[in-house]
């Protein structure tokens, strides 16, 4: 699996869209989702305009994943959604879910020790 070097940075009024995504799926199906989503994320989205970052979460119960992304904005991340070659793999992860919840969220505090 191959991890990109630039890390996501959350603070307060960045200029970006952050989704967060959360799947809901039968435990063993969680590694296939997650490596779904990273595939997809390599291979597709991350060449999309307007693609910041994407980081993919797994449960440890192995019920849930999460997808937190940021995009440069809502029109980018609205873009993305009517790619045809995104839409693929959107329908995949579909798929393998029981559920999924995509929300443009914006970032209301941030706190670090």
């Amino acid at each position: 699996m191959r991890r990109n070097s630039m890390a996501t940075t959350i603070t307060l009024n960045a200029p970006v869209a952050t989704l967060i995504n959360v799947f809901t799926v039968q435990s063993s199906r969680q590694r296939e989702l997650v490596e779904l989503l990273t595939t997809a994320t390599e291979e597709v989205m991350r060449h999309r305009p307007g693609f910041v970052a994407a980081n993919i979460h797994a449960s440890t119960d192995g019920t849930r994943v999460l997808n937190y992304a940021q995009w440069g904005s809502a029109a980018d991340f609205e873009a993305m959604l009517a790619d045809p070659e995104a839409q693929v793999h959107m329908r995949q992860a579909a798929a393998i879910a029981d559920h999924y919840d995509p929300h443009l969220y914006t970032v209301e505090s941030v706190h670090h020790q």
